[in-house]
């Protein structure tokens, strides 16, 4: 994934722990597949579970695969 920003101000990345990358300052978001995708918010969460129904973007589905992943017991 990739992220424009069209003014001289900078994008910021961090990483959650467990959880989504929050992306500031983007003007739009480029999946995979080259769809752009604006951007209306200041910061916005992308998946990184894989599992959101609402790709790019973060649904919070993380937090059901990671208490699934720590009742196994493996």
């Amino acid at each position: 994934m990739t992220w424009r920003r069209r003014s001289p101000r900078s994008v910021t990345v961090t990483v959650c722990p467990d959880g989504p990358l929050l992306v500031r300052g983007a003007d739009e978001v480029v999946d995979e597949a080259g769809v752009a995708h604006e951007v209306r918010r200041p910061c916005v969460a992308l998946c990184r579970c894989g599992r959101s129904s609402l790709a790019p973007w973060c649904d919070g589905t993380h937090k059901v695969v990671t208490e699934e992943a720590a009742k196994r017991n493996w």
